[in-house]
């Protein structure tokens, strides 16, 4: 990777141009300089088990705001569902955008980025890049401020609870060059509960970068379920930063299929600021061919009395490479506090390289944390057991591993998406 950062300044004339092509407000169009200006003087983030300083992370975006030559259907990958409380965007653009009146009436904002900084930008300003993730965190988030060009807000209301999943679809045109720099923010408001879904494609086989991050901030006794299928192809290569604030007795509850097939970087995280806050991080990921993935969680217990868990289980098949990085940090006066984490890779491949690398770090003594960690083969004793009632070896070893992950597939709620899910594993497997 070269990064050739000291041209990115000449970039904010584009930039100013491009916000206020957008009609965004002062304070972002601020913010992306602010950004532009310290790419160069900040780090790459630290992703341990991983030399990634060559994956080309830092491809600049059309700022022209031209369409693409060549646009993606839609409906290649979804079903229509009029009554759907759902965003679909291919590429920079939304296509498909709906919200039920009912939750309309009752203050949901569930639109793109773009839209949500024109019609509401102070309620976008009270979480945007301010509380989870930081532009001048490292060099990634600082590009990302800069030159973020599509995303989406989700803001649900004090005291509102919705039953049926909000739905999110992304699918990355790669039938064209472009970066795919895109945000989600979703502001939970006081006691407010849901269930959120998304899922990342892509369309086309460009050779293209991503940088895509993800916020979920939550206010006094808010409760989110995060669920995610991320199927970002062979050809793209992708940084996700999904990270996690709460506040008082909030919680954040995430499951994750990392189903990618080129290279990619997951970097989970959540600070536990508010006291009796939570999190649980789900994350399974199965990785094929010659790619690398890297699933990098993170849990601060900041706040007293808070409770973190990571559990993360992984296939390796062919070449490839899978490493989780697990990483529970109780700071000092987190009292009461609880860190756990789990991290199991199975190897299908004598080529193949897996890694389970649990960290904790511990500033305070009244606390309880505790770590699991273990890289290998399918258990032969289970594969006995199927065999010997008649399972051929191949289904029995596919039986086995959809078990394994099956903790991540129980805890997506939509059913469309776990059946999308158990599908790509599927594919996966008997890619071999």
């Amino acid at each position: 990777m070269e990064l050739k950062t000291k041209e990115y300044v000449s970039y904010s004339d584009a930039l100013q141009a491009f916000s206020r092509g957008l009609q965004e407000p002062e304070w972002m169009l601020q913010m992306r300089l602010d950004a532009l200006e310290n790419i160069e003087d900040l780090n790459l983030p630290v992703i341990e088990r991983l030399r990634y300083n060559r994956w080309p992370l830092f491809q600049v975006p059309d700022l022209t705001g031209a369409p693409a030559s060549k646009t993606v259907d839609p409906f290649e990958f979804i079903e229509d569902k009029a009554d759907a409380a759902r965003v679909i965007q291919t590429g920079n653009d939304t296509v498909i955008e709906t919200l039920p009146e009912s939750l309309k009436d009752k203050g949901v904002i569930f639109t793109d980025m773009h839209t949500a900084l024109r019609e509401h930008p102070e309620l976008v300003k009270e979480a945007y890049m301010s509380k989870a993730v930081k532009p001048d965190t490292n060099k990634i988030t600082a590009f990302h401020a800069a030159f973020m060009n599509s995303g989406l807000f989700l803001y649900v209301p004090k005291n509102v609870v919705i039953e049926e999943p909000l739905e999110a679809i992304f699918i990355q045109n790669s039938l064209v060059e472009d970066a795919y720099i895109k945000h989600v923010l979703i502001y939970a408001d006081t006691n407010s509960s849901f269930n959120y879904v998304e899922k990342f494609l892509t369309k086309g086989n460009k050779k293209n970068a991503g940088n895509i991050v993800v916020e979920v901030v939550t206010k006094a006794g808010a409760q989110v379920k995060f669920s995610a299928v991320d199927q970002l192809g062979e050809n793209s290569t992708i940084y996700f930063n999904r990270k996690g604030h709460t506040s008082r007795d909030s919680s954040i509850d995430w499951a994750i299929g990392a189903m990618n097939t080129g290279n990619v970087i997951c970097d989970f995280d959540t600070d536990l600021v508010g006291e009796g806050s939570s999190t649980d991080l789900k994350a399974v990921g199965v990785s094929s061919g010659r790619q690398t993935q890297v699933i990098d969680s993170n849990v601060v217990n900041i706040g007293r009395n808070t409770t973190g868990n990571i559990f993360q289980h992984g296939v390796i098949l062919d070449r490839a490479t899978l490493t989780f990085n697990g990483i529970g940090h109780i700071l000092n006066g987190a009292k009461g506090s609880d860190a756990q984490q789990e991290s199991r890779v199975l190897m299908l491949s004598d080529k193949a390289r897996g890694d389970a690398n649990p960290i904790l770090l511990i500033e305070e003594n009244d606390v309880t944390a505790g770590h699991a960690a273990s890289v290998g083969r399918v258990d032969p004793e289970e594969m006995y057991y199927l065999m010997s009632r008649g399972i051929e070896k191949t289904e029995a070893e596919r039986l086995v591993i959809r078990g394994f992950l099956g903790k991540v597939i129980q805890a997506i709620p939509l059913r469309s998406m776990r059946d999308d899910l158990v599908q790509t594993i599927e594919r996966k497997l008997t890619s071999r």
